[in-house]
Parts: C-alpha cells; structure tokens; sequence
C-alpha cells in the first residue's frame, strides 16, 4: 500500500473513531468544490503526525459540519473558512 492509500486508510479510520460524518464517492455522484466565498482558505498538509488528521477531524466537529473526500484530499467547509487536508 502507498503513503497516499495509507494516508486516506488512516482518515478513514480516525473519522469513524471520532464519529465525524465523512462524504465520499460512495455518497454523491458528483461534487464541486468552491472555496472562492470562503475569507480564509488553510491547507493542512499531513506528513506522519496522526495528532495532523485528528486536529483537522476536529474542526469539523468544532463547526457541527462534515468532511468532504474528493480524489485524495479531504475539505471542510464552514461560513468563512475553508479547510484542505493533504498528504505531502
């Protein structure tokens, strides 16, 4: 298995742990994601510290919202923030 397929397994496996909904392909047949509305845009990139994954789960439990996967990153959408979670 590669860092991304570990990386994404990992998410995952976090994200049922901490209850947060996750939207995956499985879920939608198709999604765009704009963040041009968004004030702040942050980019998370994850580079083997799993406290990275859990404190970026953690915002979407903070804003009572979900976390999006689309192709290998994850995103969370609030009114004025927009948040990417990567692997590098």
């Amino acid at each position: 298995m590669g860092k991304t397929e570990l990386f994404i397994k990992r998410v995952y496996d976090l994200a049922g742990e901490m209850k947060i909904p996750l939207i995956d392909e499985r879920v939608y047949d198709n999604v765009s994601i704009n963040s041009k509305n968004s004030v702040a845009t942050v980019k998370i990139k994850f580079e083997e510290d799993e406290s990275v994954i859990r404190g970026f789960l953690g915002l979407a439990d903070f804003f009572h919202t979900v976390s999006v996967k689309r192709k290998d990153k994850f995103y969370i959408a609030n009114d004025s923030a927009f948040f990417i979670l990567e692997s590098s």
